[in-house]
């Protein structure tokens, strides 16, 4: 008692004596904001990896995840917080770590754009943002990381080019840009204008340090470029290249709406020879009225359309904004993005947890086509009703402030791909999975046969049940054999019945067919694995001494 009084008492001496150990540095500040701004964009932390960051404490080093350089400099070295099931934003504040050598967030459900603003850690060797959810393209910035040794953005949904600047990252060693959705031909040192920028269009045949490059499962289009020709073949497969049968590429059907250019300049020196192909140009008179005549024509049918249809919502919930700000709490919880929507979580009044889809864009740039392609779309979304869809309860429609908004009951379990990569697997046991899987068949068949007009859905992805694109060569080489089926199964599993495998795998074998023409509708899909897999009560007192209580976890 008296030893730990006293220890305490010299606390004050010690912290004056030895500054650097108690005070921490000035710079600190700054980087906490930082760090707390990326804390504050990450809105759910189920394994509380962040729990002990304190903005309060000003001393960041402790965090989990941080590291810190030694005195004096006193600034962020490292965040690494990989496979901490992480799910929000990457916060553009990061890029004020000016220190930052290292940021490691992979294997992670990280949602919208690659900050421009990361660009500015120039003291950067390590970016790794694999394994995620970000979409839009990579920051042409990105090749101001001039001391990057390593880039890996691979198994996300980045789209557009593949910028030219990365042929600036001269110390560069490993570069995954691999399942991604990216397009374009591979940016080489002679690019076409029209991909690069005016200023830098080195290519990537600079990259001379360059050891490890994955460029696989894309729609990347033209030829690879010959200074590449190095790295694994591997690494170019399940694109849009114009190459031998050796390398595994798209189906025609896939590419057919790629442009393909070729990567070693052909593009350009081909265009002349092009021309003398190509149509004479229409005289420019004609191609005004033609334009005239089609915006005549196109508001002619606005019109009638919105006279023949002044009843469209009538009979569909209208929810006002102060309803949905109130339960969205001042709109702070955002649980999705994309170039068009923002998505926010919430709770009515004495009501159901919600899922709110406000569109992005003002009012100013809102026309009478946009209003009626929303009122369609609700009207659309209010007739869909099945137990394997997502329920509707209304929309928002205000001009002051100018909102359009989406208001469904929300998913409070999370996402399929969730519960098998990020949770406990093992929960899932084979009955829940071929109930996820007969439901999911369910819903599609309504949405495409039993609804009128038919409801399309424009992606299936990981947020209901996502199939990688290098799953469906393995998928065809276990269902192509029998005895290698077993393999297809999570191991977590304790129980498996090999008759369900057998039915699934038909159903996956033709759900891959190659001929788009040849796959069976849903119709057929559903009833296959309807007819094919018992599910009932019956069955689960058959197989499992606690069926009742797998039944009421699973309903």
């Amino acid at each position: 008692m008296v030893r730990l009084f006293g220890f305490r008492e010299l606390l004050p001496f010690l912290a004056f004596a030895s500054g650097f150990l108690f005070l921490p540095s000035g710079s600190f500040a700054d980087e906490v904001t930082a760090l707390e701004a990326f804390r504050k964009a990450i809105y759910e932390d189920p394994l509380s990896r962040l729990s002990d960051w304190n903005p309060q404490d000003l001393n960041p080093c402790n965090w989990t995840g941080i590291k810190c350089s030694s005195p004096p400099q006193n600034s962020v070295i490292s965040i690494n917080l990989s496979s901490s099931s992480l799910k929000g934003f990457l916060a553009p504040q990061l890029g004020s770590l000016q220190g930052l050598q290292e940021l490691v967030l992979d294997n992670n459900l990280l949602m919208g754009t690659i900050p421009y603003q990361l660009s500015t850690l120039t003291n950067l060797i390590m970016l790794n943002l694999s394994v995620n959810e970000l979409s839009g393209p990579i920051p042409p910035e990105i090749g101001n990381l001039t001391s990057i040794t390593k880039l890996d953005l691979h198994s996300n949904r980045l789209n557009g080019y593949i910028p030219p600047e990365l042929g600036d990252l001269t110390k560069l060693f490993e570069l995954r840009l691999d399942r991604n959705k990216l397009s374009g031909v591979i940016p080489a040192s002679n690019v076409s204008n029209m991909l690069a920028s005016q200023e830098n269009g080195s290519g990537l045949c600079q990259l001379t340090h360059l050891g490890v490059g994955d460029f696989s499962y894309n729609f990347l289009v033209g030829k690879i470029p010959s200074c590449l020709d190095y790295l694994p073949r591997s690494n170019f497969q399940g694109n849009c290249f114009d190459v031998d049968g050796s390398v595994f590429q798209r189906s025609a059907q896939q590419c057919s709406s790629v442009n393909i250019l070729d990567s070693d300049g052909d593009s350009k020196r081909n265009y002349p020879e092009r021309l003398k192909h190509k149509k004479p140009s229409q005289p420019f008179w004609l191609l005004i009225l033609e334009i005239a005549t089609g915006v005549l024509v196109l508001v002619f049918l606005i019109t009638c359309m919105v006279t023949a249809y002044p009843d469209l919502l009538k009979n569909v919930l209208r929810i006002s904004y102060q309803e949905i700000e109130a339960a969205c709490e001042d709109f702070s919880n955002i649980i999705g993005s994309s170039l068009y929507n923002l998505v926010y979580k919430g709770t009515m009044k004495n009501g159901p947890e919600i899922a709110v889809i406000s569109l992005c864009i003002s009012g100013d740039q809102w026309t009478s086509s946009h209003e009626l392609y929303f009122e369609t779309e609700v009207a659309t979304q209010s007739k869909i009703i099945h137990e394997n869809t997502a329920k509707f309860l209304g929309y928002c429609q205000e001009g002051d402030p100018f909102s359009r908004m989406l208001v469904f009951e929300y998913a409070s379990n999370g996402t399929l791909y969730e519960h098998i990569h990020y949770g406990d697997g093992c929960q899932l046991s084979w009955l829940r999975r071929t109930k996820i899987a007969i439901g999911i068949a369910r819903g599609l068949r309504y949405l495409h046969t039993e609804l009128q007009p038919p409801f399309t859905i424009a992606e299936l992805t990981s947020s209901t049940v996502y199939l990688t694109e290098d799953f469906s060569p393995k998928a065809m080489k276990y269902l192509d054999n029998p005895e290698e089926r077993g393999k297809l199964v999570d191991p977590q599993l304790k129980k498996v019945k090999p008759e369900d495998l057998a039915i699934i795998c038909n159903v996956m074998s033709l759900c891959l067919e190659p001929e788009p023409s040849k796959r069976p509708s849903m119709q057929i899909l559903a009833a296959l694995l309807e007819d094919g897999i018992d599910v009932t009560v019956t069955a689960m007192l058959k197989e499992y001494p606690l069926a009742w209580a797998e039944l009421a976890v699973a309903s």
